[in-house]
């Protein structure tokens, strides 16, 4: 089987973001971006089915600028086989995404997509879910262990119970959880060896697919500083503090 598997570029989550003065966004200028680290697990979980023989391609594709192309370099030297980037300058929402991956799996007719269960940066988590209904496939979610039986899928998912087994006839979209696994590390030479693997460029507005964004952000504030902690002398203070000065939502 061929397993398709999306990326996102994120802001580095080892970065400290910061809100633009006019409170219109996040300012990206001179900032690390890297990929969605729920999509590296994905990527990972996709190689691994590779290497021990239940998947003949990994196809990783993203939405986006041109900018997009260098997390899909780094699916690529992760042992990815080829990439897409369906090229777009508009402004993408969970929504929009849903609509041109599904596009690109009517191409490509993948029999597993595998994607991070959400993107650091909106943690909106709607992607896989609305892709599956869009294609008609059965989902496993926030999934923690995968296994391939035949023209079955198992998947261990992460529920606010516990755990979930669900057995899933393929195709299907699995969205990972980081208990999936450890993404391997990208050497230098991988990364060099990924420049020369295939990596098509598709302009996303010639599949045909609704773009317009569904919410517009009004105003975006930085998150109120902490004050600075205090020392009590005894339980007796910390708790007439707690009683008389602690704001409890």
């Amino acid at each position: 089987m061929n397993i398709l598997v999306p990326v996102k570029r994120v802001v580095d989550p080892n970065v400290k973001v910061r809100v633009k003065a006019d409170g219109s966004g996040i300012d990206l200028a001179n900032v690390k971006m890297a990929i969605n680290p729920f999509d590296e697990i994905a990527v990972e979980e996709a190689v691994r089915l590779k290497e021990a023989g239940h998947a003949a391609e990994v196809i990783a594709v993203s939405c986006g600028p041109d900018a997009c192309q260098d997390v899909l370099r780094t699916a690529l030297g992760m042992g990815a086989d080829r990439a897409i980037l369906l090229q777009t300058d508009a402004e993408l929402q969970p929504l929009a995404v849903a609509r041109l991956l599904a596009a690109i799996v009517r191409r490509e007719v993948p029999q597993l997509v595998i994607l991070g269960k959400q993107a650091v940066d909106d943690d909106c988590n709607q992607t896989g879910q609305l892709l599956a209904a869009m294609l008609g496939w059965p989902q496993g979610t926030f999934a923690s262990s995968v296994r391939v039986a035949g023209a079955n899928l198992t998947v261990t998912r992460d529920v606010d119970g516990g755990v979930e087994t669900v057995e899933l006839a393929l195709p299907a979209v699995v969205t990972a959880d980081l208990r999936l696994n450890a993404p391997r590390f990208v050497s230098l030479p991988n990364l060099m060896k990924a420049k020369k693997k295939r990596l098509d460029v598709v302009r996303a507005e010639t599949l045909g697919v609704d773009l317009a964004p569904r919410w517009h952000t009004l105003h975006v504030d930085a998150p109120p500083k902490r004050k600075p902690g205090v020392l009590v002398r005894d339980a007796a203070a910390l708790v007439h503090r707690l009683k008389h000065e602690a704001h409890v939502i």
